[in-house]
């Protein structure tokens, strides 16, 4: 049973009397973008060790609750162990630590009591304190809750983290290595609200990267690493992409439908990318439903695009061999969609299939265009029913 416990007690570097948890970040707070992180690996229960509350940590803390988190607001470590249930695994954040979902998922993973540490000299380990002669703590851990009762007895006038942090280490924590183009960029402690910002639009950057398919990784993702930071500074809210794809989305399909192929499938391409960084941006928002609905939105409007294109091609030339192509097409991204396999990067996903007809359309050749999607839809599937084979 995983835990979240995330300290929150130490004022912003340039703004005192403001908590450097509740400074901005991602469109909300960094409280709000660590719990985030923790929810994404199935974290339901989450401690915030506080010194005080003010206003804004009140506000943070009621938006966690609300996407169905129960917080739990402790001063101590006895409060903590009372509220924490006695078997669970807590995963801990460092007062102002900002990370990525990478490694808060490598760490919750480790099947045993673990630190995340950086060497000296690495970004990563400033502003954390030292853990041995080389290494410095990297503001995130997994401990289990009896650390908590061990804390609980010391004196009162201790500092909770950095006392938690000694216990671990002295029951032999294991330490894991921070990699250093992480630290460099993408983790680290920050309690000033310029450095913050200058460090989230890395992090935002980063959220795009556990996208491995080869249209991701090369189209979708440096849009929504360019994107992504210029919205959330913006505040641009999570329904706009979501709007702006649909509009989009009926242009091309009336464009499709009049004839026009090139164009209209061009702009069902950007729909498509309005859709990718818009679920991300939902994400990070914590509107998972709206999340969910932009994904499955992707692979409606790469279907409805091929089978207008199949359908333009059989009123310009006659020849119902597109409609043909483009339910088999349809037909085998759904099932390629249902193996569950570790995906390999070649192989196709919705949001590829109208790149990948574009040069196709634009040259004249729509039926060749679906050709070459459904052989590479062919050879994606019977790649995926191997490895499926081979798993079993």
């Amino acid at each position: 049973m995983l835990a979240g416990l995330i300290f929150a007690t130490e004022d912003a570097e340039d703004q005192p009397g403001t908590l450097a948890a509740t400074l901005p970040f991602g469109g909300s707070t960094l409280i709000e973008y660590q719990a985030r992180l923790l929810a994404a690996v199935g974290v339901r229960h989450l401690l915030v060790v506080v010194s005080r509350v003010t206003p804004a940590l009140l506000g943070a803390t009621n938006r966690i609750g609300g996407k169905g988190m129960t917080v739990d607001v402790v001063r101590t470590a006895r409060e903590a162990a009372a509220k924490a249930h006695p078997l669970s695994q807590l995963i801990v954040f460092a007062d102002g630590l900002v990370t990525t979902d990478a490694v808060v998922e490598w760490i919750a993973s480790e099947a045993h009591e673990a630190l995340l540490v950086a060497r000296d000299g690495d970004d990563g380990a400033a502003g954390v304190e030292r853990v041995d002669s080389s290494h410095s703590w990297a503001g995130l851990a997994r401990v289990p809750a009896v650390r908590l009762t061990d804390v609980a007895v010391m004196p009162e006038d201790y500092d909770f983290q950095s006392t938690l942090l000694r216990h671990s280490a002295q029951a032999g924590a294991v330490q894991l290595l921070l990699p250093p183009a992480t630290g460099r960029t993408r983790h680290g402690v920050e309690r000033n609200a310029a450095a913050l910002l200058r460090r989230s639009k890395s992090v935002l950057a980063a959220l795009g990267d556990r996208r491995t398919a080869w249209v991701d990784r090369f189209v979708f993702t440096p849009i929504t690493g360019w994107t992504l930071p210029q919205l959330v500074a913006r505040s641009v809210p999570g329904w706009a992409l979501l709007a702006a794809g649909g509009v989009l989305t009926l242009g091309g399909l009336v464009l499709l439908y009049r004839l026009m192929a090139w164009p209209g499938l061009a702009l069902i391409v950007v729909a498509t990318a309005a859709f990718s960084t818009g679920s991300m941006l939902s994400w990070l928002r914590g509107e998972d439903a709206r999340a969910r609905l932009q994904e499955r939105a992707i692979g409606a409007v790469a279907a409805l695009g091929a089978l207008l294109l199949g359908f333009a091609a059989w009123r310009g030339s006659g020849d119902t061999a597109g409609i043909a192509l483009a339910v088999t097409l349809i037909g085998l991204v759904a099932l390629i969609e249902r193996v569950q396999v570790e995906r390999r990067r070649w192989w196709g996903t919705p949001g590829a299939y109208p790149l990948l007809l574009l040069p196709f359309v634009v040259v004249g050749y729509p039926t060749l265009g679906l050709v070459a999607a459904v052989v590479y839809a062919f050879a994606s599937l019977a790649r995926a029913i191997e490895d499926s084979r081979q798993k079993a």
